[in-house]
């Protein structure tokens, strides 16, 4: 006699577990399991101006634009808020052509540091290479201010371990603690006390 075999497995109500392939609910599949990517803009004294999210094993250099066409800045006096910053700082991620041609065709100036496997490819080339694109050190080196942003946003729980389900939840996450953070900085600079 064959042994009966073992009963389906329904699946849960909802039609079992899914998974966000499309990236609505910016969550991604890794082997880590879900995550989730923030992309932001920072100010010089690490507070968050503008992020988006997205699926974790999505690329940055991707969400710049969008990250910068959603950025505004009031101005003190009227006129509307300005939509481009004054410059720009990013890691090697960002270093691609289009990037720095979008950068260029917005006025905007760039710091961003060129990785290793294009200034040789631009060494092989020769002349036709082109001249390698401008770089300040000294620049670059405040870059740490997005870093540091993200490191205040994980003081918070609910940020660092990401619990909600729904994309536009975790944007209300997201808010809250960047109002915090803009809160806890109330310190005027020198060039707002007069």
């Amino acid at each position: 006699m064959c042994p009966a075999p073992a009963p389906a497995r329904l699946p849960a109500k909802g039609g079992g577990t899914r998974v966000d392939t499309d990236g609505r609910e910016a969550l991604g599949r890794s082997r880590g399991g879900l995550t989730c990517k923030v992309h932001l803009l920072a100010d010089d004294r690490a507070r968050p101006l503008v992020w988006l999210t997205s699926p974790g094993q999505r690329g940055d250099n991707p969400m710049l634009v969008p990250v910068l066409e959603k950025l505004r800045i009031g101005r003190r006096g009227p006129g509307r808020p300005r939509s481009r910053p004054d410059r720009l700082r990013g890691d090697k991620a960002y270093s691609s052509r289009d990037t720095r041609a979008y950068l260029r065709r917005r006025h905007i100036k760039a710091t961003i540091a060129q990785p290793d496997d294009q200034r040789e490819h631009r060494r092989r080339r020769g002349r036709a290479g082109g001249r390698p694109p401008a770089f300040d050190k000294a620049q670059y080196r405040r870059r740490s201010a997005a870093e540091r942003c993200v490191s205040k946003w994980k003081q918070f729980r609910a940020v660092a371990r990401r619990y909600d389900k729904r994309d536009y939840i975790f944007n209300g996450t997201l808010t809250v603690t960047a109002i915090a953070i803009w809160l806890r900085d109330t310190v005027q600079e020198p060039s707002e006390t007069t």
